[in-house]
C-alpha cells in the first residue's frame, strides 16, 4: 500500500459467504418468533456443527450442510458459495465462527430461524497482518439438515492493522428510500493531537463478483476526525456495501457495513 491508496479487501465484504449458520440488533424480529431458548436439540445441535466445520476450515464438511439447490438473496449458487469459503479461508486460515439463535419457527418442512454470528481471525502476511471481526444477522430456512435458502439482514465487517489503529464508529442508516440522500460518517474515537488523518469511502451493489474483488481506495487527507459522506441512494432497491478506510500513524481501520435500498 502507498501512501495515497488503500486495499478494501474482498474478506470485508465475502465474510456473508457463510452468514447460513453463523448484526445489528435493531433488525427487529418477526412476529412468528420463537424464543431461543424454546429451540428444539436438534436445531441448536445444527448451529453447532456447522460453526465446528466453519471454524475447522472444512470446506467439504461446511457444505455438506447446503442443499443442492441452496438458493441466497445475494445471488450466491452452491458454487459460488464454496469458491468464496475457499478464497477467504486462504487468506484467513483460522478464522472462528460463533452463532447465535435469536428466534426460530416450526415449517412444514423444517425450521426456519434467525442468527447472528460472530466471526474472527488474522490474516497473516511477511509485513502487515490484518485483524477481521465481522457481525452478521441472517435470517434462513432448514430442511432434513441443510440450508435451502438464506437472506442477509444486517452485516458489519472490520479489517485492523498496526500496533494502534484507529477506533471508528460507524453512522449509517440500515435502510434508506431510492433515490434518497443519506450520511456516512466514519468517525474516529481518540483524540486527533498532532496526528493527522487519511481516509477514503465507496459504496458498491452487493453481488457474487463484488464478493471476491479487491478494490483500491485513493485516500485523501482528512480534514476532521473521520469520513463525513453524504451519498445518494441508487434509483434500484435492493442491497449496497457502503465501506470506509481511515489511515493515521498508529495503523489502518477498514469497515464495511451493508445497507438496504428499498421502498
Amino acid at each position: 500500500m502507498n501512501a495515497n491508496s488503500a486495499f478494501l479487501s474482498s474478506a470485508n465484504r465475502c465474510v456473508v459467504a457463510l452468514c447460513g449458520a453463523i448484526a445489528s440488533s435493531l433488525v427487529g424480529l418477526p412476529a412468528w418468533a420463537n424464543p431461543p431458548e424454546t429451540a428444539p436439540p436438534e436445531l441448536m445441535q445444527l448451529l453447532e456443527d456447522i460453526d465446528a466445520a466453519a471454524s475447522a476450515g472444512d470446506v467439504d464438511a461446511v457444505m455438506e450442510f447446503y442443499s443442492r439447490d441452496f438458493v441466497h438473496d445475494d445471488g450466491l449458487t452452491r458454487s459460488s458459495l464454496r469458491s468464496a469459503l475457499v478464497q477467504l479461508w486462504e487468506r484467513f486460515p483460522s478464522l472462528t465462527y460463533e452463532t447465535e439463535l435469536l428466534s426460530w419457527e416450526a415449517t412444514n418442512t423444517g425450521y426456519e430461524a434467525q442468527t447472528r454470528t460472530a466471526i474472527a481471525g488474522t490474516e497473516p502476511a511477511p509485513h502487515r497482518e490484518y485483524d477481521l471481526n465481522a457481525t452478521l444477522q441472517s435470517r434462513q430456512r432448514y430442511e432434513n439438515g441443510q440450508i435451502v435458502f438464506q437472506e442477509v439482514l444486517a452485516e458489519r465487517a472490520t479489517l485492523t492493522s498496526g500496533d494502534a489503529p484507529p477506533t471508528v464508529t460507524v453512522n449509517l442508516p440500515e435502510a434508506v428510500m431510492p433515490d434518497s440522500r443519506y450520511h456516512f460518517d466514519a468517525i474516529v474515537e481518540e483524540p486527533l493531537d498532532n496526528d493527522f488523518l487519511l481516509g477514503s469511502a465507496i459504496e458498491q451493489a452487493v453481488s457474487v463478483d463484488n464478493y471476491l474483488d479487491d478494490t483500491e481506495l485513493e485516500l485523501e487527507l482528512l480534514m476532521a476526525g473521520g469520513l463525513f459522506k453524504v451519498g445518494e441512494a441508487a434509483s434500484r432497491e435492493g442491497d449496497y456495501w457502503l465501506s470506509g478506510a481511515i489511515v493515521r500513524r498508529g495503523g489502518i481501520t477498514i469497515v464495511t457495513q451493508r445497507m438496504k435500498v428499498k421502498k
